[in-house]
């Protein structure tokens, strides 16, 4: 704290810092000087006019009350979304349960995935004997050997057990999309059963519909309902 002289008057001049610890520790300062309340001026923050106190605390409300709301709509938002995405795997849920037959399950996945998740491309990836009549089974579903090194490429993905989503080597592109693999900006990946007996795969041609940093919660239920549902059938 120092002194100045102001017109013939000795004045003191204080630290900003030491009042506002003052009025923080002394919150009913106003109550006792509320003269004082009125003839406080502060800048507006966008239009740079003076305005009183009560003036500046209105929008300081009201920028808080847009910023709520701006949060509750994103919350409404996010949680249609939730619902909506909850309703298809009830629904897909129900296909696998209504199927009899592997035939009909590996059939109800693909037009599950197609009709309820709008699923252009996707594939299934089995790790067993390929089928009788490869050309039979759905356009969904490939058969290869546990050892096949295309498969084996996805080995980080089984030890992980659980989705991925964004970019995946050409190769591994190759092996899933075949000629349609040059078409595809973004994948997502589920490992299917403990061990592992496969793999779903789901490609989009938008670079950004599957990346790293999506929620993968829905996914892992989708997983889990077909790894049982293909134990089962």
């Amino acid at each position: 704290m120092s002194s100045n002289q102001v017109r013939g008057l000795q004045t003191e001049t204080v630290d900003e810092g030491a009042v506002a610890h003052y009025l923080q520790h002394n919150t009913d300062f106003f109550e006792h000087h509320p003269q004082l309340l009125a003839r406080l001026r502060l800048q507006h923050p966008r239009n740079g006019a003076t305005v009183s106190l009560i003036e500046r605390q209105v929008e300081v409300l009201r920028e808080k009350y847009q910023a709520l709301e701006q949060k509750l709509s994103e919350f409404m938002r996010v949680a249609r979304g939730n619902n909506l995405v909850a309703d298809k795997i009830h629904h897909f849920t129900r296909r696998l349960v209504r199927s009899s037959s592997r035939a009909q399950l590996t059939s109800e996945i693909e037009s599950g995935l197609r009709e309820d998740f709008d699923a252009v491309h996707a594939v299934l990836v089995l790790a067993d004997q390929p089928a009788a009549d490869e050309s039979a089974a759905p356009r969904l579903v490939r058969h290869v050997s546990g050892q096949d090194p295309a498969y084996r490429s996805f080995d980080t993905l089984f030890s992980l057990g659980k989705p991925r989503c964004g970019q995946i080597r050409d190769s591994q592109l190759e092996f899933l999309f075949g000629s349609e693999a040059q078409n595809i900006g973004s994948v997502a990946l589920m490992p299917l059963g403990e061990p592992p007996i496969g793999l779903l795969a789901l490609g989009s041609v938008d670079r950004d519909r599957f990346h790293p940093g999506m929620s993968t919660e829905f996914l892992s239920r989708m997983s889990e309902l077909i790894s049982d549902a293909l134990a089962r059938a």
